[in-house]
C-alpha cells in the first residue's frame, strides 16, 4: 500500500532542516535517514524524531509530513557555551556542560577555552558570572579547573587571576572594583589572588 500511495505521488521529493545552523544541518539529515524517492505515509515519524534528537546539536525535535512530498524537521539546538580541554582532547560544550560529539572545536574558536577536570561540568556556573565583565571577558585566554574545587583565570598576556573555592562572583566584584579605581588590568601583573576573602594579593 506504501509503495502504491509513493507511485501515486506520495514519495519524499524535500527534506527541509528549521531550527538548525548550518553546522548541524548536515548531521541532522544523515541521522534521519530518510532518501530523496522514499514513499512518504509509511515513515514512522516518531522513531525518525528519536533519531533526530540523538544528535549532540539537537536538544529537541519535531517532525512533520507536508502532502504529498516533503518532510519538515524542526529542531531547536543546543547552544555552544565553551570548547572544553582535557587529556589531550577537546570538544564543545553546551550551556549544560554536555558534550556536543558532531562539533569540530576547530570552528569555535571564538568561545571561552575551560580547561581541566570537572571543567564542562561546572563551567555553565561560572561562564556566565564572567560574561557580565565584558573587559575580562574580552582578556580571557583560558578558564582553568583546579583540583575540580576552583578556577583560575589566564589573561592573553600570561597573567593569572586565582578565584576562591566558593563565592566567586564576589572576588570577582573586588576585582572589578580595584580596575576601576586602579586600572590594574592594564598595568600587567603576573598573578592577582583572590583566594583569600579577607585580602588580596598581586
Amino acid at each position: 500500500l506504501d509503495n502504491r500511495l509513493g507511485d501515486a505521488g506520495f514519495r519524499v521529493k524535500a527534506i527541509h532542516v528549521e531550527g538548525a545552523s548550518a553546522l548541524a544541518r548536515a548531521d541532522i539529515i544523515k541521522a534521519a535517514g530518510i532518501g530523496v524517492g522514499q514513499p512518504l505515509l509509511g515513515l514512522n515519524l516518531a522513531q525518525v524524531r528519536d533519531k533526530v534528537g540523538h544528535v549532540g546539536w539537537v536538544r529537541e525535535a519535531r517532525v512533520v509530513r507536508l502532502l504529498p512530498d516533503t518532510l519538515v524537521i524542526t529542531v531547536k539546538e543546543r547552544r555552544q557555551l565553551a570548547v572544553w580541554q582535557h587529556e589531550g582532547r577537546t570538544v564543545v560544550i553546551d550551556e549544560h556542560g554536555q558534550k556536543i560529539p558532531e562539533a569540530d572545536p576547530a570552528r569555535f574558536a571564538a568561545l571561552p577555552l575551560v580547561v581541566g577536570a570537572g571543567g564542562a561540568k561546572h563551567a555553565p556556573d561560572i561562564l556566565p558570572t564572567i560574561a557580565q565583565r565584558p573587559k575580562l571577558m574580552a582578556r580571557m585566554e583560558a578558564l582553568i579547573r583546579v583540583d575540580d574545587r576552583r578556577w583560575d583565570l589566564r589573561l592573553k598576556d600570561g597573567s593569572l587571576i586565582q578565584l576562591p573555592a566558593v563565592d566567586q562572583d564576589a572576588a570577582l566584584m573586588k576585582l572589578e572594583e580595584l580596575d576601576l579605581r586602579s586600572h590594574i588590568l592594564d598595568l600587567g601583573f603576573e598573578r592577582i589572588d583572590l583566594r583569600n576573602p579577607d585580602a588580596m594579593t598581586v
